[in-house]
């Protein structure tokens, strides 16, 4: 009997998982089978997080368990590349293959020495969904619009990653996301390391979907994503001055009124250390002139403490910052050195009790603007996406919610739904963080 089992481990972001599923994808189409015990695998391929410390403490760790459970290890990802790989190597010879991210021709050859193809498998008989294989459930996927970064900010070693911005034609990402909505996907959500910076690359050259010419920018795919009929949700956008083009498009329904931008600071000096493409008081601006034109827009942020240098008075102009913006959503990090990053070099690290003390701080004030801001959702009637029922209750979100990183809605009632439905529900409760509604 042939045996050509294939175990996989996925660690890290969106952009990462979207890398294992055309792996994933291409491992199936080829005839191979997927298992999920060590045990029982002739191979094992994992995909490596590399952007701080302990995602490669975790990478590392999974690694060591795979060389002992199995002992046929081939590994991919952000820990694949430069100095990362040498270490891998160095601590684990026994590696079939090291190879960097989005590497899938490199990981398929790997797989094929190790274990050769079926001959006589017939990839019409594969039964791989048109769609591919998909981690995330049935009714949502990341649509990944591009590769890499143009910026270098010194905590980031990113472009050292993954390289340059490479973007997709928009015909390309346009025959993904019909593909993704016609397998029975309701929600898509766009994501690259700098999804605003979408066809800079390209300079922006026409492509073609469906035999209609279409500029392969942001406002375009926006656009064209938006004739889909199913929510269009935008995360890693950077606040740039063509950014406003696309809120009016929330106020037709063509994409969710929501936005993921990552500010990671508030004060201007802090950010200008980290070497980040966007000013304070320019960010506060133009937040307020897009709630102007979509008063609904919910927007979430990250935001880093503790960077090397980062006084007092710096981190109280961040709090001054979240007060000012009254952002939906925030999540915040104490600094982490990263090997590699330019950031090493700066003077003035903080220490680690003092960096605690300000995410605790952050946090405490962001709790409270998000209890306010949930508390006035009281009342009103939300149309939330089902992501899962419980007996007699669901689970689900609303449009300014995404999934695994937002809020959830607690829904009283789950009589004829599935996960995948829409639900128009009537907010009953609220916490910090979440939402309880009635069925209406």
């Amino acid at each position: 009997m042939y045996n050509n089992k294939v175990g996989f481990v996925s660690l890290g972001c969106p952009k990462a998982l979207v890398d294992s599923e055309r792996i994933l994808t291409q491992l199936r189409f080829d005839g191979y089978d997927l298992v999920s015990q060590y045990s029982e695998a002739n191979v094992v391929i994992i995909n490596t997080c590399g952007f701080i410390d302990e995602a490669k403490k975790e990478s590392i760790d999974v690694i060591h368990e795979a060389m002992d459970k199995n002992g046929r290890v081939i590994v991919t990802g952000c820990m694949g590349t430069g100095s990362d790989a040498d270490t891998l190597m160095d601590n684990f010879p026994g590696l079939i293959a090291i190879t960097g991210p989005a590497a899938y021709e490199e990981v398929m050859t790997a797989v094929h020495k190790t274990i050769p193809p079926n001959k006589e498998h017939d990839p019409l008989t594969s039964l791989v969904p048109k769609q591919g294989i998909k981690l995330t459930p049935r009714h949502y996927a990341y649509l990944k619009i591009s590769e890499g970064c143009n910026h270098h900010c010194k905590f980031c070693i990113i472009p050292s990653l993954r390289g340059d911005l490479v973007s997709c034609p928009i015909g390309d990402v346009m025959k993904e996301a019909e593909g993704l909505v016609n397998s029975g996907v309701r929600e898509l959500l766009v994501i690259a390391q700098d999804t605003s910076a979408y066809g800079v690359d390209l300079s922006y050259k026409t492509d073609f979907w469906k035999g209609t010419p279409l500029k392969s920018d942001l406002f375009t795919l926006c656009d064209s994503l938006g004739q889909l009929g199913v929510w269009i949700r935008l995360h890693y956008v950077y606040p740039y001055p063509h950014v406003d083009k696309i809120i009016p498009l929330m106020l037709k329904d063509k994409i969710l009124p929501y936005l993921d931008i990552p500010l990671q600071h508030g004060s201007s000096k802090v950010l200008k250390r980290m070497a980040r493409p966007a000013a304070t008081e320019k960010t506060l601006s133009r937040i307020d002139s897009w709630r102007e034109i979509c008063p609904d827009l919910s927007i979430r942020s990250t935001f880093i403490v503790g960077y090397p240098g980062e006084t007092e008075s710096e981190f109280e102009e961040l709090l001054v910052f979240l007060e000012e913006a009254q952002l939906d959503r925030v999540g915040c990090f104490k600094y982490s050195p990263v090997s590699g990053a330019a950031a090493n070099k700066l003077p003035d690290h903080i220490p680690d009790e003092i960096k605690e003390e300000r995410l605790e701080r952050v946090m405490d004030l962001q709790k409270n603007i998000s209890f306010e801001k949930l508390g006035a959702k009281i009342g009103m009637t939300e149309k939330i996406l089902v992501d899962e029922i419980n007996s007699q209750t669901a689970t689900g979100r609303t449009k300014g919610d995404s999934p695994n990183v937002d809020g959830l809605v607690f829904l009283n009632d789950s009589k004829g739904l599935s996960p995948g439905d829409f639900a128009e529900v009537k907010i009953i409760d609220s916490s910090e963080h979440d939402l309880w509604a009635e069925r209406l």
